[in-house]
């Protein structure tokens, strides 16, 4: 049974690096917790917010296989770029589009803010976080009622591109997962990409006897560059996840 306690979303102060100024911004089921250089504009990201919602509703109204589909879907050629990035993630997982919504509006979100001059940017949806920094970053591991759950932190060196760092879990949240991992989490090229990827790879862990396949799994996708799966005390880790 998916533990409640995802929903008081107490972990956000174990993602960040020293110096940032952050702020949630919440529009409907979406709330962003935003973390940068200096205050961001609030207006001008629930505008952004909105404007994603409004497409990827769009495109539902549309076809509404985008909304339910568990399997991947070719999506129209003159559908919205966040639209396209889903079914882009969610062909190379194998999942459906949806799976990859929460980082994927992490990710346009925070791509629009570095355009407005943000060098240093944490966007978080739920668990499913875009970076892009010059500092090093440190992210805590939620894992539900695990012992390892914030014992654990990722430490990410220094880059200069953007990246995605999203979690998945089968006893946590309200997400659909037909797995049973406490936490299931991915590091990607994209926060689109690494969402989708956590969901997939979560969906195959049931028991550490899992854990090779679903990390073979993980390794198999192009733009994936680590993973970390928990099932209650148990842990597996592989590329990069440096852990303390």
């Amino acid at each position: 049974m998916k533990t409640p306690r995802y929903k008081k979303r107490h972990y956000r102060g174990w993602v960040g690096a020293a110096g940032l100024v952050s702020s949630q911004v919440c529009v409907q089921e979406t709330d962003l917790y935003i973390s940068s250089d200096s205050a961001v504009d609030r207006g001008y990201c629930i505008e952004r917010i909105r404007h994603y919602r409004r497409q990827i509703q769009a495109y539902i109204t549309r076809d509404d296989r985008f909304l339910t589909s568990l399997k991947p879907l070719a999506v129209e050629r003159s559908a919205p770029s966040i639209v396209q990035d889903m079914a882009a993630a969610a062909r190379k997982a194998n999942v459906g589009p949806m799976a990859a919504v929460a980082g994927a509006i992490a990710q346009y979100v925070g791509k629009d803010l570095m355009k407005k001059g943000c060098r240093n940017i944490i966007v978080e949806n739920g668990g499913d976080i875009f970076i892009n920094m010059r500092k090093s970053v440190s992210v805590g591991v939620f894992a539900g009622t695990s012992a390892l759950s914030g014992r654990l932190r990722l430490r990410i060196a220094r880059s200069g591109r953007s990246y995605g760092i999203c979690t998945s879990s089968g006893t946590v949240g309200h997400s659909l997962s037909f797995g049973k991992a406490d936490a299931v989490m991915i590091v990607a090229a994209t926060a689109a990409l690494a969402d989708a990827v956590a969901t997939a790879t979560a969906n195959r862990v049931q028991t550490k006897d899992d854990f090779l396949p679903a990390v073979r799994f993980a390794r198999s996708v192009r733009g994936v560059t680590g993973a970390l799966i928990i099932v209650k005390n148990d842990i597996v880790s592989w590329g990069t996840m440096v852990l303390s």
